[in-house]
């Protein structure tokens, strides 16, 4: 009696292709990480004169910590408002086309949205100075007279609406295509077996979406509004027309006294500065830059926790 062996088994060859491909996209990742390193360095190495110059050389007299805390301040607030309008709106309009619309609506309606992302940011500056903002009177003049007694809306009321509310509402504009593209994308991919699985045990469509729709696309759903975020907080041109800055740190939504924001006023200061004053605003960046590199990694962890769940099959 004979017996055979089995001949071992010999791993696939890789094509030629596969080896390029698996090369350059590797070469892209660590292109990226050393673009990322090296502004990094070029920030840090700038902004030493001002980490190191006595207070009374830095812009406002007062040193570095006092000149960008007030900017912090106004880059925090305005982001936050865009996030607080925008993510909501954003993921009502992604619902709204992954599972109300008819399909010969939501593809047109998807496109008009994804085009808002190409319009150029300071074309939304020039309408949320010139229009917007103009429109907004009245509505700050009744929060004032309602609501006055909340810190947000005490007033004096602008008179121009070139307010950090109004700058708010603009960015919200803006991250609207990114809130409401990448949550349409993740709740479009909910498993069919769970929504069909929660109606046939008899919910309704919303029901549907809350239960089944909403917890599968919920890290989507953050990261999404994450990554709005990082860009609301590097945003520039469209602040830097909006905004009428004053300086100085207030709760005041509606008022004539407004917070800056750190890139709006780079954009703003940097042509004039020169020495230590070019070092200062430089520093801000670095501090922005931190905040958006730390924004964007949170939200980077926060899909990375969901990536084993694969859903139903």
């Amino acid at each position: 009696m004979t017996t055979t062996t089995a001949a071992p088994r010999r791993s696939a060859r890789q094509r030629p292709g596969d080896r390029v491909f698996r090369g350059t996209t590797q070469a892209a990742g660590v292109l990226i990480l050393l673009v990322l390193a090296g502004v990094a360095l070029f920030l840090t190495v700038e902004a030493l004169p001002a980490l190191t110059a006595p207070a009374e050389e830095v812009i406002g007299g007062r040193g570095l910590a006092a000149y960008v805390a007030p900017l912090l301040f106004g880059t925090v607030l305005a982001a936050l408002i865009a996030l607080l309008v925008g993510a909501p709106l954003g993921v009502a309009i992604a619902l709204f086309l992954s599972h109300y619309a008819p399909r010969r609506l939501a593809a047109p309606l998807g496109y008009v949205v994804d085009l808002l992302a190409a319009i150029p940011s300071i074309v939304y500056g020039l309408w949320g100075a010139v229009t917007l903002s103009q429109a907004l009177v009245p509505v700050y003049r009744w929060l004032e007279a309602n609501l006055g007694f909340i810190p947000f809306f005490a007033g004096p009321t602008s008179a121009t609406g070139r307010t950090i509310l109004t700058a708010g509402l603009v960015l919200a504009v803006m991250i609207l295509p990114v809130v409401t593209a990448i949550s349409r994308e993740i709740f479009r991919q909910t498993p069919r077996l769970h929504q069909e699985a929660a109606l046939a045990l008899g919910a309704t469509r919303w029901e549907m979406i809350r239960y089944a729709v909403i917890p599968y696309g919920r890290s989507g759903v953050v990261s999404a509004s994450m990554l709005g975020l990082g860009r609301a907080l590097g945003e520039t041109m469209a602040v830097a027309l909006v905004l009428s800055a004053s300086g100085g740190v207030t709760l005041n939504l509606i008022g004539t006294g407004n917070p800056g924001t750190i890139a709006a006023n780079i954009a703003l200061d940097f042509p004039e500065a020169t020495g230590v004053e070019t070092s200062t605003l430089i520093a801000g960046g670095l501090v922005l830059f931190v905040i958006t590199f730390a924004v964007n990694f949170a939200a980077r962890w926060i899909v990375n926790r969901r990536a084993e769940f694969s859903g139903a099959n």
